[in-house]
């Protein structure tokens, strides 16, 4: 990446908590990928490889861990002008944190509330970085990403409900839909999303999909700081990309509230929409304040 980029690219992603590289993948690695996730969902049961749509069964909404699935978004992850950009925002010794792949359906793309991320994965710095791979051309219209340039200069905020961890912002902290921008780019785009940014998607009103690859990226000094069932079990495929492990944590001042949820749950979706508070949800997720004691 030349050194103009790479000045523009950290300028915009300081200043505004994001940062949009558009085309970064060719129309023939957005192809490959999008047919992976057909391969991947090539399956009887589409429950037994993804989340599906409240009350669709044939329905996927999130698929779990897709570098783990195929082939092509390992590679993808760890693809050399990818990680050219993230070295960029937090370093050269840089560790694969997590992914995951959204697939807002025509007509339907569940919402996602307002949100950090760092809310549900705090670690002892915010040199975190996620890469939102666009794999359809993105519009308002079918749920492009929207957020509050900014935002993550404030701090963390809250995201408890009635004394749980919910992963939403809520109340006085929520933003007001005039403060939201939307970040539209074409297929193949990246937008890299700082861990304190305010974000949000409605639901895909239109006739198109809006597929979305999201691997995550963290300095190799940035260690987390909670151990929740969700976040331990991420560690586990935690790896060295580029650089140096670091036998050293790097710790930011500061306090992080933790992600105690009522219950244990499945993913953001689920708790955004109350499933920890059922008795017969997800018995895997972020520990409860019940497994703190």
């Amino acid at each position: 990446m030349s050194a103009p980029d790479t000045v523009a690219l950290v300028k915009e992603y300081r200043e505004n908590g994001f940062a949009v590289v558009e085309r970064l993948f060719d129309p023939s690695e957005v192809a490959e990928l999008n047919t992976a996730i057909t391969e991947i969902l090539n399956v009887g049961d589409i429950a037994s490889v993804a989340e599906v749509e409240p009350g669709d069964n044939g329905m996927a909404r999130r698929i779990w861990s897709p570098t783990k699935q195929h082939a092509a978004f390992e590679r993808a992850a760890a693809s050399p002008k990818l990680l050219d950009h993230v070295e960029a925002l937090i370093g050269h010794d840089i560790l694969f944190h997590y992914s995951k792949l959204h697939l807002k359906a025509p007509q339907v793309g569940s919402v996602v509330d307002w949100h950090q991320d760092f809310a549900y994965y705090p670690h002892t710095n915010t040199d975190l970085v996620t890469a939102l791979v666009y794999l359809d051309d993105t519009t308002t219209e079918n749920s492009a990403l929207q957020a509050v340039p900014g935002s993550h200069l404030r701090g963390l905020a809250d995201h408890y409900v009635d004394g749980f961890f919910r992963g939403k912002v809520v109340g006085a902290d929520a933003p007001g839909e005039e403060q939201a921008v939307p970040i539209e780019a074409p297929a193949g785009s990246v937008v890299f999303i700082h861990p304190l940014l305010l974000h949000y998607s409605s639901p895909n009103r239109s006739d198109r999909y809006r597929r979305a690859f999201l691997p995550a990226y963290r300095a190799a000094d940035a260690y987390p700081i909670h151990f929740g069932a969700h976040a331990g079990h991420n560690e586990a495929g935690v790896k060295l990309l580029r650089g140096n492990v670091s036998d050293t944590a790097r710790v930011e001042g500061g306090t992080w509230r933790l992600p105690l949820a009522e219950r244990p749950f499945g993913s953001l979706f689920q708790l955004q929409e109350g499933g920890d508070k059922s008795s017969t949800g997800a018995t895997t997720g972020y520990a409860t304040l019940e497994e703190a004691k």
